[in-house]
């Protein structure tokens, strides 16, 4: 087959082991390359088929959005793309010649075969936050010019909640493919806060240029007017790993804060800057708190879903009002004063619960306090003078921090079962805790990520691996707790599975009481 001038264009773009180029029709209309290896089909055999055909089905959403957005002259990738040929993937790369009458050239590189990654989703933001870190780094190793763009999408918020249950999933589902395909690698895409998002991207386009060309393509996934705009963050000046993590979670708190009205420093090296001198300032304040106990408590119920009766109350703590405590607990984390604020919150439950004989609370203990011989000892100390609340108290184990001794925490953890308390692995799915938690500790409970349960109505592929999730935890002798349910139709999916127990909206917000929820037929009424 004769090869015309700007093929040869498209195929020099990137390294590549296969050439397809795409045409106005979805076609593939020409293939070069190593085609058997990677699609399992001869070069003849693609020319003349769908390109979707090709592509396992949790990624050609994102693939389509891609191309879809790819204007004339410009270059789009790269991204991980698996191929529906058996345990087969790719990095491709995508470029839209002017002189080409609107085909599109692919340059597809053989990859190692992921088969999960983010199941099709957007990363969670402890996920986002440590492939951005790894991005970095082998990015400044490689030459790559990247950058961390953040988008708000206003209207969005107001597209969902006026959404049938069954077009918000489609929605969803759209958006996550439209982020993700303009995200490196089709992964590193989060979403933040109120209609806000953070990506990695390749450098090139103006932040005014990606938000117009967003703004076209939210017109293609709903009718409803949504107006996006964009900010950017260089990626230059910091070099170790720790700091570029510190200035990221600077730039992502003040984005989720204040969207694109955030004064975005000029680059993580800025960024790195202000956030030690922001910690420097607040520091004394958090130590202040959490000496003094200044901080304030709240209860949220947890249901047991066979008898709709408050099994326990999760203590949260809350800094200010109605504040995330997040910046101040990850604070704490970096300036080591998390374990000093796990145990005055294990002091002030402790004080609760001692004249109330009917209360059982559940108080968080980070991954690095459990790892602390000095806690334990000052916990076991504490429940042991107070032999009241034996069979009271429960401690759930955070995965905001990973756990680097997992032998250690597991041989503290059961001290703590060994005094009467039971134990709980938060968050499971999500941030550090994997199935090795599961394989190195003995638990009680295992409190499942939300973001999995909300998905539990619409039958998606998350429900088949909570099943195999609740199956496990029963052979392993573990009760399971559904976090994030809000409806009813997300209560009767987790209890059909047999998860043991429920949190979230339905059964009532976070108060400053540990008070029981209004029966059940009033939870519906809430809800709705």
């Amino acid at each position: 087959m004769p090869l015309k001038p700007h093929r040869l264009l498209g195929f020099a773009f990137a390294s590549a082991d296969l050439l397809v180029e795409i045409g106005t029709d979805g076609a593939i209309s020409f293939a070069m390359g190593a085609s058997e290896t990677l699609s399992g089909a001869s070069e003849t055999a693609l020319t003349g088929r769908i390109w979707s055909d090709f592509i396992e089905p949790v990624d050609r959403r994102m693939l389509t959005m891609l191309l879809e957005g790819l204007e004339p002259g410009r270059r789009a990738g790269p991204v991980l793309v698996r191929l529906a040929a058996p345990d087969r993937a790719v990095t491709l790369t995508a470029l839209r010649l002017p002189q080409n009458r609107g085909a599109i050239s692919c340059a597809l590189a053989q990859a190692r075969y992921e088969p999960a990654l983010f199941e099709g989703r957007l990363a969670d933001r402890a996920a986002f936050e440590a492939l951005t870190r790894d991005l970095l780094g082998v990015a400044n190793g490689a030459g790559k010019e990247l950058e961390l763009s953040f988008v708000e999408l206003s209207g969005l918020s107001a597209a969902r909640n006026d959404s049938t249950p069954a077009a918000r999933e489609e929605l969803e589902a759209q958006l996550t493919a439209l982020l993700r395909a303009q995200a490196w690698g089709g992964a590193a895409a989060t979403e933040l806060d109120h209609d806000r998002f953070a990506l990695v991207r390749t450098k090139g386009e103006t932040p005014e240029a990606f938000a117009a060309r967003l703004g076209r393509l939210m017109g293609k996934v709903t009718d409803a007017p949504i107006a996006p705009a964009a900010t950017a963050l260089a990626v230059g000046g910091v070099d170790k790993p720790h700091q570029v993590l510190r200035a990221l979670r600077y730039a992502l708190d003040g984005f989720s804060r204040d969207g694109v009205d955030f004064d975005m420093p000029g680059s993580l090296g800025e960024a790195l800057n202000l956030a030690l001198e922001k910690a420097l300032n607040e520091a004394g304040v958090l130590g202040a708190a959490i000496s003094g106990k200044t901080f304030r408590l709240a209860y949220q119920p947890v249901v047991d879903l066979q008898s709709r009766a408050v099994h326990h109350f999760e203590v949260l703590v809350r800094f200010g009002e109605d504040e995330s405590p997040f910046p101040q607990i990850r604070m704490a984390e970096e300036l080591d004063l998390i374990e000093a604020l796990d145990f005055a919150v294990l002091e002030r439950a402790v004080g609760v619960m001692a004249p109330k004989p009917d209360l059982k609370l559940a108080v968080n203990i980070s991954g690095r306090t459990i790892v602390s011989p000095a806690y334990i000892e000052r916990a076991l100390n504490l429940i042991r003078a107070h032999p009241e609340i034996d069979g009271r108290l429960m401690f759930e184990l955070t995965e905001s921090a990973a756990i680097d001794d997992l032998q250690l925490a597991d041989s503290h953890l059961q001290l703590l079962r060994g005094a009467g308390c039971e134990v709980c692995l938060d968050d499971f799915g999500a941030g550090a805790a994997s199935l090795a938690y599961l394989q190195q500790m003995h638990l009680d409970v295992l409190k499942i990520d939300g973001r999995y349960i909300r998905d539990l109505q619409f039958g998606t592929r998350g429900a088949t691996f909570i099943k195999h999730l609740v199956d496990m935890s029963r052979e392993l002798g573990m009760k399971t707790l559904a976090e994030m349910v809000e409806t009813s139709m997300v209560e009767d999916a987790v209890r059909r599975i047999g998860v043991d127990y429920a949190q979230g909206w339905l059964y009532g917000l976070a108060t400053d009481e540990p008070v029981a929820p209004a029966p059940k037929n009033q939870w519906n009424a809430k809800a709705s």
